[in-house]
């Protein structure tokens, strides 16, 4: 090995990753479409999925449909995005790669320390900082780069005032 090898960073270790993330499951899947509407017969006829909610996230320019697959005490969750604006990142993946599986959210507690911790680990991140998403929740991003190509979202739901996820 040169002197230049032993100076590249072989990037954080599996454990440290997941020492710093500590998900407790995963929140949702996200799948980028171009209509909520034209989606709905699919998700609902096709697949039985319950539908949820449909809410605007004006800061991400989308517009976002949750559907509930499975048992009802314990879903999986669909989180379909529609974009609002073709400068939406939404708009511009749908037109980069089409309609399709977008992200996969885990739960996590602590957000801010949780990027802090994969910052100091060396993970390349989207968001520095959490953001406001869906219901109430927070939320950032992990570089595709760091999770073998997967956008990674993390997701601290609102909590209510028992200190329950809401």
């Amino acid at each position: 090995m040169n002197q230049s090898e032993s100076m590249i960073s072989p990037g954080p270790t599996p454990a440290a990753i997941a020492s710093a993330v500590a998900a407790k499951g995963v929140n949702h899947i996200g799948i980028a479409v171009r209509s909520l509407d034209a989606q709905r017969a699919f998700y609902e006829g096709v697949l039985g999925a319950r539908f949820e909610s449909v809410e605007e996230v004006r800061s991400q320019k989308v517009r976002v449909a949750f559907y509930a697959l499975g048992p009802i005490d314990n879903p999986v969750r669909l989180e379909l995005l529609e974009p609002t604006s073709p400068e939406s990142p939404i708009a511009q993946f749908i037109e980069k790669r089409g309609e399709g599986l977008h992200h996969v959210a885990y739960t996590v507690t602590d957000i801010a320390g949780r990027l802090t911790a994969l910052h100091q680990a060396g993970v390349r991140l989207i968001d520095e900082y959490p953001r406001a998403g869906a219901h109430g929740s927070l939320i950032a991003f992990l570089h595709p780069k760091a999770s073998n190509g997967v956008l990674t979202e993390l997701c601290e739901p609102r909590r209510n005032a028992n200190g329950h996820a809401a």
